[in-house]
């Protein structure tokens, strides 16, 4: 029997839509709405505006504007690159880092309840099946 891989993505959109609207209470506590926590989470990884962009897959707009309302919240700051002083590196702040660790822990427990239906090795499985599709696709340019 084939599988509909619209189906498929369309039912992980779902289940992604469950989990962050069943923790977006305390991510409003924390004062973060589910895209600002998007740029808290990876601004380690991708420090510069431009590289967040690509790597969260949203226009240099958003992430300027969730930037700025990070920055306004005290979450994060702007800093001069030493290496390039027209660059801007993106730095968490302490308070930054605790609401990221506050709103991880909010989504864990949230996705946690859903992850509870299913058997650990399906766990360990659905780990292996997701980063296997994170991987760039044979022939992709991206």
């Amino acid at each position: 029997m084939p599988v509909d891989a619209a189906q498929l993505w369309t039912l992980n959109h779902r289940l992604l839509t469950v989990v962050l609207d069943a923790c977006s209470a305390e991510l409003a506590e924390l004062g973060l709405e589910a895209k600002e926590f998007f740029v808290l989470a990876e601004v380690a990884a991708s420090p510069y505006p431009a590289g967040l962009a690509a790597r969260l897959v949203i226009p240099k707009a958003s992430v300027t504007v969730y930037v700025r309302n990070l920055v306004a919240k005290g979450f994060m700051r702007r800093e001069i690159d030493d290496t390039d002083l027209r660059r801007h590196r993106l730095v968490l702040t302490d308070d930054g880092a605790a609401a990221r660790d506050r709103a991880f822990a909010a989504l864990a427990r949230a996705f946690d309840r859903r992850l509870a239906a299913i058997a650990p090795q399906d766990r360990a499985e659905l780990q292996r099946i997701l980063l296997a599709l994170l991987e760039p696709a044979p022939g992709a340019t991206s």
